[in-house]
């Protein structure tokens, strides 16, 4: 009888580094700015950037890319991804990867199937709109192949009144548009003030994308979780499955004929009650000194779950929650230092007063709050700069604020 290879045993520190390398901060910062083509390389590495319409501090895709490259010049990553009114250098498109995000151009064809599938990938409305007002979406497309770029105003459906409880207040030709969007027949050729701007597909993609040969969808699928291994370079099978969003069931299958093939290596890793898979490229650095604000949709943390179970940082986002029920703040940034989520800080960017204002900033159990408040001082004198800002302005709420508001001043 064969015996199974012994499955390698990770520890939680090393399995951390792993994580941190393979999302891009093991390196220091470039001294120079960073150019389009290293911003492209940077989300080709990351497979995705999400969106997000929040813009209380900086918009979310903007973020993670200064996390890990430093200060740069968003126009450049405008000007890939077609954003603003400036001139176009289509690197990178818009489509739902990991909830809506910019993704490379090349993986544009490995969502086929979630097009076709729209039934069961799409949500409520996107998915009945076709069965329920099919006049209405052909309508639709033909409106925007024939004057295309459009906005949602532009094709003429008045917004219902809000309704309570709803986070988004689409009117019908909106939701003709989305599910026009997800099945891949339109495509975001612009965003200017973050409006889409929709087109036909075949206007914004290169002829090269359109004509790949679609892959069958264990293909396809297989391909993004390969992608989502090399950006986690360690992970349980849940925490591939959802960078990408796969069903589950798909994202069980995939991940098995991958370790079955030997393109992904089963590891334990010290403390998960779950087994992980180990991508064999991914580096292994011995130490990781990184420091970065992180944004609530950086890649490296948007599985809750993962950052929990990998950084005993337990994270959740309160744009949502109630003012009054608010624990840290509205919109708050974790802080990586080292190899550690350290602290907590909840900005917002005053514009009008040209400030970055700090309105509470909380540290984690156990750290050096001198050091970290001296660290968190200098990230922030940074990101205060990039953004255009003059000073950086600390509210006294949270255990770190009086240590913070000293060093800042």
């Amino acid at each position: 009888m064969t015996q199974r290879p012994a499955v390698r045993k990770l520890s939680l520190a090393r399995a951390r580094r792993i994580a941190l390398a393979a999302q891009g901060f093991d390196r220091p910062r470039p001294a120079k700015a960073p150019s389009a083509g290293q911003i492209t390389a940077l989300v080709t590495r990351l497979g995705a950037l999400q969106l997000d319409s929040v813009n209380v501090f900086t918009r979310a895709h903007y973020m993670p890319v200064f996390s890990r490259l430093g200060r740069y010049d968003r126009s450049r990553l405008d000007r890939v991804a077609g954003h603003g009114d400036g001139p176009i250098d289509r690197r990178l498109v818009e489509y739902w990867a990991h909830e809506a995000s910019l993704i490379p151009v090349d993986l544009h064809p490995l969502f086929r199937w979630r097009m076709a599938d729209v039934d069961r990938e799409a949500w409520g409305s996107i998915a009945r709109v076709i069965r329920e007002q099919p006049d209405l979406v052909a309508d639709t497309l033909e409106l925007v192949t024939r004057d295309g770029p459009i906005r949602a105003r532009d094709t003429g459906v008045e917004r219902a009144a809000p309704r309570p409880g709803h986070m988004w207040n689409w009117h019908e030709g909106k939701v003709a548009l989305e599910h026009l969007f997800f099945t891949g027949q339109v495509a975001a050729a612009r965003r200017v003030n973050f409006e889409r701007r929709y087109d036909t597909i075949e206007r914004v993609l290169p002829a090269e994308i359109l004509d790949r040969a679609t892959p069958s969808v264990p293909d396809a699928q297989r391909e993004l979780v390969r992608i989502a291994a090399r950006a986690l370079g360690v992970a349980t099978e849940p925490d591939l499955g959802d960078y990408f969003r796969l069903p589950r069931a798909d994202s069980t299958a995939r991940v098995a004929e991958l370790v079955a093939a030997g393109e992904l290596e089963p590891v334990e890793v010290q403390g998960w009650n779950a087994p992980a898979c180990l991508w064999p490229g991914a580096r292994q650095p011995r130490r990781v000194d990184a420091r970065a604000l992180l944004s609530p949709f950086d890649s490296l943390i948007w599985f809750r779950p993962r950052t929990e179970r990998l950084f005993g940082f337990r994270y959740r986002i309160e744009i949502y929650t109630p003012a009054a029920k608010r624990i840290h703040g509205y919109y708050v940034l974790p802080f990586l230092l080292g190899e550690e989520l350290v602290a907590r800080v909840d900005l917002k960017s005053d514009r009008d007063r040209g400030a970055l204002l700090v309105q509470g900033a909380f540290a984690e159990e156990g750290v050096d709050r001198v050091h970290v408040a001296a660290e968190l001082a200098a990230e922030l004198r940074l990101v205060a700069d990039w953004l255009g800002l003059d000073e950086v302005a600390v509210m006294r709420r949270g255990d770190l604020a009086d240590a913070l508001g000293a060093r800042i001043a």
